[in-house]
C-alpha cells in the first residue's frame, strides 16, 4: 500500500468535504424533489441523505472522542494505510463519476424509510459535513496512524483515524453520484452539479 504525506491527505479531504457541502446546496434548491423515488425500488434523495446521516451519528461520535482524548499523538509527515482501511475505501470509492458500479447490499440499521422530513434530513447532513470539517482541521495536530475508529458493524474491528476519514468521504462521494443520478432521473437539470471526483484523484 502506497503511503500518502498526512498534511496533503488532510487538505485534499477537506476538500472533497467541500465539494459535498456544494452538493447540498444544490439539493436545497430542488427540495420539492428530494422525497421523489426515482423509479420503484429505488432509494429518494432523501433516503440518501438520511442514509448517510446514520453512518455519520456513529463515525463523528467515535472520531471526536479519540481526537480529544488522544491530543498528545501529534501528527506524522507520512500515513501508512491500514490494510483493512484502504480495502473499505477502495471498495466503496466510485470510480466515475457518472455512476456506481459496484453495488453494494445495505444492513437494515441504515435503510431508511421514506417517510422523511426533508428539511431535518438535510439540515443534519450539512451540520455533519461541518463537523467533519472542524474534525479534519483538528485532526492536522493529530497522528492519523496511531489512533483508532471503531466501525459500525463492531468496536472490535477498528480502523486508522486516516482511513476512517478516508473511508466515510468515499462513502458519501459515492452516494453524491447515486443522489446526482436520482434528480436526473426525475428530470431535474443536473449539469451545474458539482464534480464529485477531483482530476488528480486516484
Amino acid at each position: 500500500m502506497k503511503k500518502l504525506q498526512s498534511e496533503k491527505l488532510i487538505a485534499d479531504l477537506i476538500t472533497d468535504v467541500k465539494i459535498i457541502l456544494e452538493c447540498a446546496e444544490f439539493f436545497k434548491q430542488h427540495k420539492t424533489s428530494l422525497l421523489l423515488q426515482p423509479a420503484p425500488g429505488k432509494w429518494s434523495i432523501a433516503q440518501v441523505l438520511e442514509h448517510l446521516n446514520t453512518y455519520g451519528r456513529h463515525y463523528l461520535q467515535e472520531i471526536n472522542q479519540q481526537v480529544s482524548i488522544n491530543n498528545d499523538m501529534q501528527q506524522q509527515a507520512w500515513f501508512n494505510p491500514g490494510i483493512l482501511g484502504d480495502y473499505f475505501t477502495n471498495a466503496i470509492k466510485p470510480k466515475s463519476v457518472f455512476e456506481v458500479k459496484n453495488k453494494m447490499k445495505t444492513s437494515k440499521s441504515h435503510a431508511p424509510e421514506n417517510n422523511l422530513q426533508v428539511d431535518i434530513v438535510l439540515a443534519e447532513f450539512i451540520d455533519q459535513q461541518h463537523k467533519l470539517l472542524l474534525l479534519l482541521e483538528e485532526s492536522r495536530q493529530r497522528d492519523l496512524n496511531t489512533i483508532r475508529i471503531p466501525i459500525t458493524i463492531t468496536k472490535l474491528i477498528k480502523l486508522k483515524l486516516g482511513d476512517a476519514f478516508r473511508f466515510i468521504i468515499a462513502h458519501e462521494q459515492r452516494h453524491m453520484i447515486q443522489a446526482r443520478n436520482a434528480l436526473t432521473a426525475l428530470g431535474v437539470a443536473t449539469n451545474k452539479f458539482p464534480v464529485i471526483l477531483r482530476a488528480t484523484a486516484q
